[in-house]
């Protein structure tokens, strides 16, 4: 998979911006604040809709503007796809492949994959599970778009079952819905936990090798899914795990009353990572949460090359400067295949690269 070329239109601090991209290594070289995490942030959203450092797309559209637009040329599976993304102020957004609609991300997704690694993912090893629940999320929509449909859904109902529990004291009516929205989220429930279980299952087999080659074979990572307790074994069919959900709701369903939260769900998964046996978000140094990230991260793309037979586009965002010597040398080795994206303040990287192009960030302007 490789980005051809993008074209920004008041995107973050981009009034416009048009260029093309080298196959396998593109270097954005830059000052802080000039714009080099806004093109990843462009690139990682053709792929999941979605972005890793805003919660809103109004927060991607320029100040005083009323929206934004990205499109891209993009190869995938052989075929050649134009991506166009319009992003509104105080209307939905629009995807379009080729011209046509797109419904849903999971769509989007089906047809163009990526992998970030940026700093702020070492909160995904010392922050709470939630942090960990999005990188598997993240993951899973672009190689499964029925688990993206099926998280978009469940959230959905969350918030609708959450106002119910909040409101449900002070109008008893609504509490009669309850039921209702907690089977329709048991059955999207088990569509997340079975694909998580899978996944997770690929990552326990593949991050370990990579982590103890990543660490000179001194540190060994290990990985724990822990998911609703009633769940015997997660892999099973979503139909074999939904009396199990069901059952578990049932028994939380007056204290979810009491609390008026949601107690119950795949909302509260957790990927538990252990270093050397001990709780890596307690217990890991910054070093060696920096390469069970960097395992992670390489490890799930991976995995996408062994489902689609094609590399995931790969994005750096100023990581190598967060490495050590040795560690740079495992990163720039491991990524020999597919397309690669690096940003960096100084240009140390493109005379260790065989082929590439170097580009140079100012102001939002790309030479």
């Amino acid at each position: 998979m490789t980005v051809d070329s993008i074209c920004l239109d008041f995107f973050r601090n981009y009034v416009h911006l048009e260029t093309k991209f080298h196959p396998r290594v593109n270097v954005i070289v830059g000052e802080n604040a000039q714009g080099k995490t806004n093109l990843l942030e462009a690139i990682a959203y053709l792929s999941s809709a979605s972005s890793h450092r805003a919660r809103y797309d109004k927060e991607l559209i320029q100040h005083k503007m009323d929206s934004a637009f990205i499109t891209s040329q993009v190869l995938s599976r052989g075929l050649n796809f134009t991506l166009e993304i319009e992003l509104y102020r105080h209307a939905r957004r629009q995807l379009r492949s080729n011209g046509i609609r797109l419904k849903t991300a999971g769509e989007l997704s089906g047809l163009f994959n990526t992998v970030l690694f940026c700093p702020e993912d070492l909160y995904l090893i010392r922050e709470g599970a939630e942090a960990r629940r999005r990188f598997l999320d993240s993951c899973i929509c672009q190689l499964r778009p029925k688990y993206a449909i099926a998280l978009a859904e469940y959230k959905r109902l969350y918030q609708h079952k959450l106002r119910i529990l909040r409101d449900g004291s002070e109008y008893p009516d609504l509490l009669d819905t309850l039921n209702e929205f907690s089977l329709r989220m048991a059955q999207c429930g088990a569509v997340l936990i079975h694909y998580r279980a899978h996944f997770i299952k690929r990552l326990q087999q593949v991050t370990p090798v990579i982590h103890r080659e990543c660490s000179g074979d001194r540190e060994h990572l290990t990985m724990e899914y822990q998911t609703v307790s009633t769940v015997t074994n997660p892999e099973q069919p979503p139909k074999v795990l939904l009396p199990a959900l069901l059952d578990h709701q049932e028994r939380h369903r007056q204290a979810e009353i009491d609390s008026r939260s949601c107690l119950s769900g795949p909302h509260k998964d957790e990927l538990i990572i252990n270093i050397d046996g001990s709780y890596a978000k307690s217990y890991a140094s910054q070093g060696q949460t920096r390469t069970a990230v960097l395992a992670l991260k390489l490890a799930a793309r991976d995995i996408f090359f062994q489902e689609t037979g094609e590399w995931p586009v790969l994005l750096l965002d100023d990581v190598l400067s967060e490495l050590d010597a040795r560690r740079q040398e495992f990163v720039l080795n491991h990524i020999a295949n597919g397309q690669v994206f690096i940003t960096c303040c100084e240009d140390g990287v493109s005379a260790r690269l065989k082929e590439g192009s170097v580009f140079h960030m100012k102001e939002g302007t790309l030479v």
